[in-house]
């Protein structure tokens, strides 16, 4: 095969799957390592795909190099975030000592939260309100506050977290990706997840279909490391993973 039919194909699949690594295309092209690296640098440098470590990821993969303001990210697939949401909740059980991240989706589980008996621990200054007002007993952490999300993030953050261990937590994401893991823009908040992430018993991310595939700047833990919850995932790469909770978006 001549190379500029290669990068065409490449280009495809690229597109096709979002993400590719080294070793798919060598065992596609029957091609070596060096062939397939030198094919992605060129095609990176003409702009028609990204080249990362290890692979590659389709320019419309790469996005959100900001977190959009709250009111924008509210309104935005609304229905398969309640659906999310109410499951969510609904694996809440009495006594849990639950971390509540920042987010719209996680937001979302406050009006489904029956158990009275559960302590909760939140960086978000919207979400702590929401707790009070349901009659949830809510601890706050310290730290920044970042004016679009509203979340508290950085190094304070992070080391007021030190001293919890959660039975479980709930995360929102940006981007959700079997090669990248779950990302986001923002190193300050992305800190504050991964320490958060990393004190808790069983960690659920929660992510509407649309974030499968996406990749934002920062990875703060790897795809395995926690349970996705989701509406129907539409991707066959993601069919047989067995962290991942379909919620019914019908």
């Amino acid at each position: 095969m001549l190379a500029e039919q290669r990068f065409e194909e490449i280009i495809r699949i690229v597109e096709e799957k979002k993400s590719v690594t080294v070793q798919e295309l060598m065992e596609i092209f029957e091609a070596s390592d060096s062939t397939i690296r030198r094919d992605l640098i060129a095609l990176h440098l003409q702009g028609k795909l990204i080249k990362v470590h290890g692979g590659a990821i389709a320019l419309s993969s790469y996005y959100n190099t900001k977190d959009d303001d709250v009111e924008f990210r509210q309104s935005r697939n609304a229905e398969d975030k309640n659906k999310i949401a109410k499951y969510a909740a609904q694996l809440i059980k009495a006594n849990d000592f639950v971390y509540l991240d920042a987010g719209t989706t996680t937001g979302a589980m406050i009006p489904y939260i029956t158990e009275t008996t559960v302590t909760f621990v939140t960086n978000s200054i919207s979400n702590a309100g929401k707790l009070i007002k349901a009659g949830c007993k809510v601890f706050i952490i310290g730290g920044e506050v970042k004016a679009s999300t509203e979340a508290i993030a950085g190094n304070e953050a992070v080391f007021n977290l030190n001293k919890y261990n959660f039975t479980k937590g709930f995360f929102g994401t940006n981007g959700i990706s079997r090669q990248f893991g779950f990302t986001t823009p923002d190193l300050n908040e992305a800190m504050v997840k991964k320490a958060a992430l990393e004190r808790c018993k069983d960690g659920y991310i929660l992510g509407d279909s649309s974030k499968f595939n996406q990749l934002s700047p920062i990875t703060f833990a790897d795809f395995t490391r926690a349970k996705v919850i989701t509406t129907i995932v539409k991707d066959d790469n993601y069919k047989n993973c067995s962290n991942i909770l379909e919620v019914d978006a019908k």
